[in-house]
């Protein structure tokens, strides 16, 4: 089963289980196992592959667990912090993967809520974790164009120098794509502007906004285009095969 099948097979199995799970726990056993064995290729029950509940003292910080350490080779190479599903993942969730990222070999760091996984290296600081990633993996909508990278961190194709290199374009490339998907669901006055002043040659006043609408008629232009082109609104990707849970 090719990486695109499997993680559309992981994504829904998440929309279905997803208003059952409630504790991190639950979280761990009912989808984020699932990301390391069926997506990610590792043998979750052998411990030289991946490790719970992984413990390297940092500092005056002793006895710090980070939910998984995956090596490869012998090696650890990705580092993985679970969180609660139900909240949105934010830089005060990384905090245990900042202080493990320094002190181990792995060169990836993982936060995930089991839905969404944010991907963390060190582009700015050697052995220093970025504060912002340079992949973000969202289940609930999946940018198909992601995961030829995402196969370069799978057992049968790991390839941590390849993951390195493209890492930097990925991280601002990502962050614009984010950027736009907000502006396409509630764009902003000036982002309004800028595309009404290239057709109206009037003042951007309250009743411009109005006339022109821009939340649906940006949307409207998508749909359409997406729907001659035949991809999805959303995500405008090529629709995934409906697959069995």
């Amino acid at each position: 089963m090719e990486i695109a099948e499997r993680t559309q097979a992981l994504a829904q199995k998440i929309r279905k289980h997803k208003a059952a799970i409630q504790t991190e726990e639950a979280i761990k056993n009912a989808f984020v196992m699932p990301f390391i064995s069926d997506v990610l290729g590792y043998d979750v029950f052998n411990p030289d592959e991946v490790i719970p509940e992984f413990t390297a003292d940092v500092g005056v910080k002793k006895g710090e667990k980070i939910d998984y350490a995956i090596a490869h080779d012998g090696r650890m190479q990705l580092l993985i912090e679970v969180k609660k599903i139900a909240e949105p993942l934010r830089a005060e969730h990384a905090s245990q993967l900042y202080r493990y990222f320094a002190v181990t070999d792995a060169r990836i760091a993982v936060l995930t809520n089991g839905e969404t996984y944010e991907f963390y290296t060190d582009l700015e600081a050697p052995n220093r974790m970025d504060s912002k990633p340079f992949l973000v993996l969202d289940f609930s909508d999946i940018d198909e164009t992601l995961l030829p990278e995402l196969a370069k961190l799978t057992k049968e194709s790991f390839d941590l120098d390849s993951v390195i290199s493209t890492a930097g374009e990925l991280k601002y490339i990502g962050q614009l794509k984010r950027v736009l998907a907000a502006q396409f669901k509630q764009p902003e006055d000036d982002w309004g502007k800028l595309l009404t002043n290239r057709v109206y040659d009037g003042p951007f006043t309250q009743r411009a906004r109005e006339k022109f609408s821009y939340s649906l008629s940006i949307l409207s232009i998508i749909r359409e285009q997406a729907s001659i082109s035949g991809l999805t609104p959303s995500g405008l990707e090529r629709k995934p095969p409906d697959l069995a849970v």
